[in-house]
């Protein structure tokens, strides 16, 4: 198949319109990101997300009431996926120490009313769960089964007959469970993923993110210098950085004003940025190749008109690449579900944003190179 057989477009020509619409969303983009910042997910900030997955249609107003009174501090609510799970981010790794003591004596209370005066001792204690030693694995199984039956995550410590130690998980999820199980009787859940990432793991894995973005550039640079002449190469790389950069300037305009829409940036994004690099470049060579291709054929041809041509010749190539590539990553941003929908967005309007300057960018640059130094492009 193929479209636009004899497109006969003055794109040279058209490169000032080209240059104030990439300047004019670029610039849109960086003021938001300064007043209205970008917003990162639990990998780089730190922190716990926790998924909860109810059994019918639930309100996330009526669940952020029941929640944000709970001793964990900021805590962030969001739709995830279907109607009836939340997404819970907090910048809290463990509950804190005034809530852990509080978190202790449930679990007592829950024994006590189990097996009154039950003889029982902590063996060990972390700021993510505790471990109880009972008289006899008789009283322990009666215990462990009815903690599980109360909604406490417990379990054996072994599995050997004699095991007398249950350990019980004291994390933000568990506290978040047993302040709202009771409130939300008619609507039963479960914790469906609980991550936790320190803020030091965060921060390096954004220094890690910049860096793998950044060299991904640099050894591009280096290959099409190798491949092409350096000139090609340099606006390949600053075409490259117009797709990142306004790119990230649209995850900062369109932050919280799509509903549904999870805009904050997190490893899967970042993965979504390098394969969005991949995809751009591979557009810009084909249609340097054929600048390449067309130079060796019309040696006397004016740069301007060459130019032009190699354009309107590889336009169908990739209109009909792109088009197929977008279609198949609408359908996973329409129905790929929550932890898809941000990675699909960001490749969706990546693609449209890295064909736009593989014709509309990269190439007018090299003209406008030569145009200026009075430099003849060779190869």
């Amino acid at each position: 198949m193929r479209i636009f057989q004899n497109l006969n477009v003055d794109f040279i020509g058209k490169r000032k319109i080209f240059y104030i619409i990439s300047g004019s969303i670029f610039l849109l983009g960086l003021i938001n990101i300064i007043f209205r910042g970008l917003e990162f997910g639990t990998d780089f900030n730190g922190g716990s997300e926790i998924v909860l997955q109810f059994e019918k249609p639930v309100n996330i107003g009526t669940v952020r009431n029941q929640i944000q009174n709970i001793g964990l501090g900021n805590v962030e609510l969001k739709t995830y996926g279907g109607d009836n799970q939340i997404l819970i981010n907090t910048e809290l790794q463990n509950i804190p120490p005034d809530i852990y003591s509080k978190a202790i004596r449930n679990i007592d209370n829950q024994i006590e009313n189990v097996l009154p005066g039950l003889k029982r001792s902590i063996v060990d204690s972390t700021s993510k769960s505790i471990t109880y030693s009972f008289p006899n694995p008789d009283t322990t199984k009666i215990i462990l089964d009815k903690l599980i039956e109360a909604g406490f995550q417990a379990n054996k410590v072994s599995e050997e007959p004699t095991n007398t130690e249950v350990i019980v998980s004291i994390g933000i999820a568990q506290w978040i469970k047993e302040n709202i199980r009771e409130k939300m009787k008619d609507n039963p859940f479960q914790v469906l993923k609980e991550d936790q990432i320190g803020p030091k793991v965060g921060k390096e894995l954004k220094q890690d993110a910049v860096i793998a973005i950044f060299l991904s550039l640099i050894v591009i640079l280096l290959y099409l210098a190798f491949r092409f002449k350096f000139i090609f190469a340099f606006t390949a790389v600053l075409a490259l950085f117009h797709d990142v950069l306004i790119t990230l300037g649209l995850y900062s305009i369109l932050y919280g004003l799509i509903p549904g829409l999870n805009l904050e940036i997190d490893l899967a994004i970042v993965a979504a940025f390098l394969t969005l690099i991949g995809y751009s470049i591979n557009d810009t060579v084909v249609v340097f190749d054929r600048v390449r291709e067309n130079m060796k054929i019309h040696k006397v041809m004016p740069l301007y008109q060459l130019m032009n041509m190699s354009l309107n010749k590889t336009m169908s190539r990739t209109v009909l690449t792109g088009g197929a590539t977008l279609l198949s990553i609408l359908v996973i941003l329409i129905f790929g579900g929550e932890v898809l929908r941000a990675f699909a967005f960001t490749l969706f309007f990546g693609i449209v944003i890295g064909t736009y300057s593989s014709i509309f960018i990269a190439s007018v640059l090299v003209y406008d190179y030569a145009t200026k130094t009075n430099k003849k492009i060779e190869f």
